[in-house]
Order: structure tokens, then sequence, then C-alpha cells
């Protein structure tokens, strides 16, 4: 168990508590459990679709890597934003070589996103999905960047300020706990 916590302390920015890890699963699940009831109990039966699968790594940064300036709400919702942008017109304008289309849409994605200081390496899967998806995800065009993209973000980043800060070690978004500090010392 030692030898774990040696390695869980090098690869964690977090603090390393029974209670941080049990947050970060709670969060996670109420996250893509939201998304997923949407889906598949309010949309059921119409084309739109709000499970993407770089949700769920998204999840693994607002939940379970709070203080990464990566999972920040900024970087979370305009690097999905301008990921799916990117990725449906990658698509519009390559599709008739996919594999170029592919590496193009991810790339460039990731170009923008640092450009912007919206960094968000589940952006780069965003952008991916609009070009490799299916058939119903191509149909949906620039749909795309609100349903599924800008509303699963937004829903996953409610229940991130909600629940990263019920416990008393967690603050999300790391501007809030500034603005704490600020408020609070005694400068």
């Amino acid at each position: 168990m030692q030898k774990f916590i040696k390695q869980f302390k090098k690869i964690n920015s977090e603090p390393i508590d029974i209670s941080n890890i049990i947050w970060s699963w709670i969060g996670s699940f109420l996250g893509i459990l939201s998304i997923s009831f949407l889906h598949f109990d309010i949309l059921k039966g119409s084309d739109l679709s709000l499970v993407i699968g770089s949700f769920g790594a998204s999840a693994v940064l607002i939940y379970g890597a709070v203080n990464s300036p990566l999972s920040q709400p900024r970087n979370l919702i305009g690097g999905h934003i301008i990921s799916a942008i990117v990725g449906v017109t990658a698509f519009k304008l390559f599709s008739v070589n996919i594999w170029f289309c592919a590496a193009f849409a991810v790339s460039t994605s990731i170009l923008i996103m640092q450009l912007t200081l919206t960094l968000h390496p589940p952006g780069g899967a965003t952008a991916l999905i609009a070009v490799i998806g299916s058939e119903q995800i191509h149909n949906l065009g620039f749909l795309y960047v609100l349903v599924p993209v800008a509303t699963g973000s937004f829903l996953l980043l409610i229940i991130a300020i909600f629940v990263n800060n019920i416990p008393k070690n967690r603050r999300y978004p790391l501007s809030l706990e500034k603005k704490n500090k600020k408020w609070f010392s005694d400068d």
C-alpha cells in the first residue's frame, strides 16, 4: 500500500486522502449520469446525441484533477467548443480524405486551443469524433457544437462546481480559491 501511495503522489496534483478520491468518484458519476440520463431518457427516439467519448476524459480532469489548469472552466468549455467547430469544419472541407481530415481536425484544434489559452486534452477527441463519428454525428453538422458538445460541457461544469466545493479540502474552479484567499487573508 505504501508503494501505491508513493506512486499516486508522484502522478497526482490533488491531496491524497480517501475523501478526495470518493468526491472524485461522486462527481464523475453524477456528471456522466446526468448526460447519459438526458441522452437515453429525455432525448430517446430523437437524432440528438449527448454522450460522446471525450466527456469521459473531461470527467477525469474536472473531478479527479480539480487543481489542473487544463480542467478549469475556460479550458473545459472553450476547448470543447473550439474543437467541435474545428472538427465539423474539417469534415465539411476534407471528408473525401478521412485520414487527412482526422489529422487536420485534431492538430488544428490543439493549435487554436493553445492560441486561445483553452487547452483541454479531451478537446482533441471532440474534434476527432466530429470527423470519424457516426452518420448521426455527421448529420448534425454545426449543431454538434451545441448538442452534444456545449450542452454536455456545461452539464459537467455545473456538477463540478457543485460537487467539488462540498468538501473542505477541494475548491473548483481555481479562481474561486484565489478569490476566497483574497477575501479572507489578513493582508
